[in-house]
């Protein structure tokens, strides 16, 4: 039966995405095709992300909303009540009549990324407003040399396109978020010897090695060993006797654990959920889940969890209880800084460090003139450097390769980093065009390696451990992914973006989605190591299109996501942290210790 869905649940559901819908016309049409096909708030939104997705210049209006309808809720009803009349026949648009509002286009791709402007910004004639361009100061500090004056103009080629409506932003160095007390705290690094290396060597990975010779069997293997290990984990934490097999026919309450799947290539709904078991406990067999019963629950495809319920005919497992898995302890603290040294102080910044309408790295030259008045002793910088998704890439724009653009932009980082005595950490992404495209992603294969040691190149996930605190790194947008597939009930109900977060963390995983996203190619041999957390990170960072956030209490672990450095056609935000790493303890959370701001560019 459809129920009807209130201009607030909308609101909300849209809001997680950053997308706020004023129009009252918009929410009346929402509601109708919610009447219409049957849909919550929150499922009408996972539609639309999904439909806007792989389109460009889409806006939320009532003509967008009709093309929405014929092509995606459509084609998952394919009946449509008589009794819902439309007011007028749907328009046909051609690649020659089709009408292109660039500006409200660009407002949408804004707003949908986290980056919404208040309603009075989006008048035409109180937008165009360049800021002015502040002369860049030289910065000394008691404990370090003078720096170099830096040059914007080697980081944006003269010959290169400019981005116009980056440089016509007029909200640059807005505070997004504010974590902690930041108006005493001095955010230049202390010029202390900075220690980085891998928290664990068993859960590393190579910089290089062969990929695209899995095996089915082997990918098999790992996937039911991921079932055992956390039945394992299950059975400790909740006192759980044994687990029954998954599809035996039996009379008596059992606990069973498995994975989450869905029972078609369709999204996963509370109608189509099912329990795969591992090769061991139940001969990995699969079984359909009713979770009417559940008061409560979050799932989605490739999670593990044990449930407690009833059998009786081998054809439905009806659960009453749910258990998810819990987090790994936090990681032993060893007080390794020097003498004198109270903080660690840390920058960053997520890529694409382009506009999507330009190769001229202006984003990335005034990043880089943040790390000059910074000066901080860590400056995180994950990829992509050469985003496959620019279409000045796609429309074949180049003069040079894509290792060459790669190599240019990190030898002018590396050169500024040395000269700041700022130790640089360099993540990939499967969206560099330079680099290989697969999950796990293998560090940077480049001759700065050799050049500069204070440049570090870190694989995709990662877990670091910096002086003595343990880092959790993806430049992987595994929220979002997770986000497009997951259910939960009751609907519209706590905290979206910090229950995404915690799944990963329960999951002890940095990318736990399986079937992964259709983006994602996956080597499952190498995902064994190098995407299971060998311990809960003091700090997790994990960029996304997700609107910015910082979460402190998810399960000891200070999650933040910085945003990208761009989006679309604009400038976005990047991040700063203050550690204070006195009076640290084992298996213990450093929230209290951390100060943390995100920050437009």
């Amino acid at each position: 039966m459809a129920h009807h869905v209130s201009e607030e649940d909308l609101n909300d559901e849209f809001s997680v995405f950053g997308i706020e819908v004023e129009n009252p016309d918009v929410i009346a049409k929402l509601q109708e095709l919610c009447l219409m096909h049957r849909l919550e708030g929150g499922d009408i939104v996972t539609e639309w992300v999904a439909f806007t997705h792989s389109k460009k210049n889409v806006v939320l209006e009532l003509d967008t909303l009709d093309q929405f309808e014929r092509e995606r809720l459509s084609k998952k009803s394919h009946k449509t009540p008589k009794s819902v009349k439309k007011e007028s026949a749907p328009k046909i648009h051609t690649m020659d009549n089709l009408p292109m509002d660039v500006e409200g286009a660009e407002d949408l791709y804004t707003a949908y990324c986290g980056n919404t402007p208040n309603a009075k910004s989006k008048l035409p004639n109180k937008r165009q407003h360049t800021p002015d361009n502040a002369p860049l100061k030289r910065f000394t500090a008691a404990n370090r040399s003078p720096v170099v004056p830096f040059s914007p103009s080697s980081f944006s080629p003269a010959s290169t396109t400019p981005a116009k409506r980056y440089n016509a932003r007029n909200n640059r160095g807005e505070v997004m978020v504010n974590y902690g007390s930041t108006n005493t705290v001095q955010w230049s690094g202390s010029g202390q010897t900075v220690n980085i290396e891998n928290y664990h060597s068993d859960y590393s990975l190579p910089s290089d090695f062969k990929y695209m010779f899995q095996k089915l069997m082997s990918k098999r293997d790992v996937l039911n060993d991921m079932i055992e290990d956390m039945a394992e984990h299950l059975q400790k934490v909740y006192n759980v006797e044994d687990f029954s097999h998954i599809s035996l026919p039996t009379q008596e309450e059992v606990t069973v654990v498995g994975r989450v799947c869905c029972d078609s290539d369709g999204k996963l709904n509370a109608k189509s959920v099912v329990l795969e078991g591992s090769i061991d406990s139940s001969s990995g067999k699969t079984i359909p889940v009713d979770l009417s019963q559940l008061k409560e629950y979050a799932l989605f495809p490739g999670q593990v969890v044990a449930m407690t319920g009833h059998n009786s005919t081998g054809q439905k497992f009806i659960a009453n209880k749910l258990y998810e898995s819990v987090n790994l302890p936090l990681p032993n603290v060893e007080i390794d800084t020097e003498p004198g040294i109270s903080k660690l102080t840390v920058l960053v910044a997520a890529g694409p460090y382009s506009t999507s309408d330009s190769l001229s790295y202006e984003p990335l030259t005034d990043l880089m003139e943040q790390v000059q008045k910074m000066r901080p002793d860590v400056c995180i910088l994950m990829g992509p450097f050469v985003d496959c998704k620019n279409t000045e890439i796609e429309n074949g724009k180049l003069t040079e390769t894509y290792d060459t653009m790669f190599e240019v932009k990190l030898k002018e980082i590396a050169d500024l980093t040395e000269k700041l005595n700022v130790q640089l950490i360099l993540l990939p992404s499967y969206r560099d065009l330079h680099h290989d495209p697969i999950y796990p992603t293998p560090s940077y294969i480049s001759n700065t390696r050799k050049e500069f040691k204070h440049v570090h190149f870190a694989s995709d996930p990662c877990t670091l451990k910096i002086n003595n605190i343990v880092f959790g790194l993806t430049s992987t947008d595994v929220l979002f992914h997770m986000g497009a597939e997951e259910i939960s009930y009751p609907p519209g109900s706590g905290d979206r973006l910090g229950r995404l977060t915690t799944h990963l963390i329960k999951q002890h995983c940095y990318y736990p989605l399986y079937p992964p996203n259709e983006e994602m190619c996956i080597d499952y041999e190498r995902y064994q190591t190098a995407c299971i957390m060998p311990s809960t990170p003091h700090i997790f960072i994990t960029p996304s299109e997700f609107k910015q956030f910082v979460k402190e209490d998810i399960k000891g672990c200070f999650c933040i996501n910085p945003g990208r450095l761009t989006k679309g056609l604009t400038g976005s935000t990047f991040a700063k942290l203050h550690i204070q790493v006195n009076n640290l303890g084992n298996n213990q959370s450093i929230n209290k210790n951390i100060t943390a701001q995100i920050i437009r560019i």
